[in-house]
């Protein structure tokens, strides 16, 4: 899984005196929790841009006054209007203990059930997995094929190595329906 690094200076004072003040200076007040401690610490809204605005999972190395925390990011509160950042939560990771975080699906082949006319249905765009940090993939690879019409992939059908899938096994992810323009199959000879 990809690392983005990101730097704070610690917070003197914590409460909402503070922190608008933080805001109005151009700095997110954010927290590190699951630690020892936890740790207040001001960044950058900017920061935030290879984080937020991309659909990849990110580990995110953060360095608060000269020491290092491997984090996710586990919450974002935003400004409903304007929609710039509040608050951010990260949470530290420990390599021995399993982390859940949402993993992208990325769809690999040609359906020949689609090349035939049916619609390809993605219900998933992210699915929820546990596993070590360095088990994390990047994404989720999943092949549609052996996919024709009125077939699907589910959350049960996906193996990885040393990595459990959270969300419903019975959770279809992607679909080929028929829709009208679709072409009967060859007959069988």
């Amino acid at each position: 899984m990809k690392t983005v690094s990101m730097s704070g200076s610690l917070r003197g004072n914590v409460g909402k005196k503070d922190a608008k003040a933080q805001r109005a200076a151009g700095k997110v007040p954010c927290v590190i929790y699951g630690g020892k401690e936890q740790v207040h610490f001001s960044t950058d809204e900017v920061s935030f841009k290879p984080i937020l605005f991309t659909p990849n999972a990110h580990l995110i190395n953060v360095n608060v006054d000269g020491k290092e925390y491997l984090t996710i990011l586990q919450d974002v509160q935003s400004h409903p209007v304007s929609d710039s950042i509040l608050h951010a939560d990260f949470l530290e990771l420990d390599p021995q203990k399993p982390v859940i975080i949402s993993v992208p699906i990325r769809v690999t082949g040609t359906s020949p059930g689609v090349l035939r006319g049916g619609k390809l249905v993605k219900k998933f765009r992210k699915l929820k997995i546990k596993a070590l940090i360095q088990h994390l993939p990047d994404e989720i690879e999943v092949s549609i094929s052996n996919l024709d019409l009125n077939q699907s992939v589910k959350v049960g059908d996906l193996k990885m190595e040393n990595v459990e899938f959270l969300d419903i096994k019975s959770g279809v992810i992607i679909s080929v329906v028929s829709t009208r323009n679709v072409e009967p199959a060859a007959p069988a000879k």
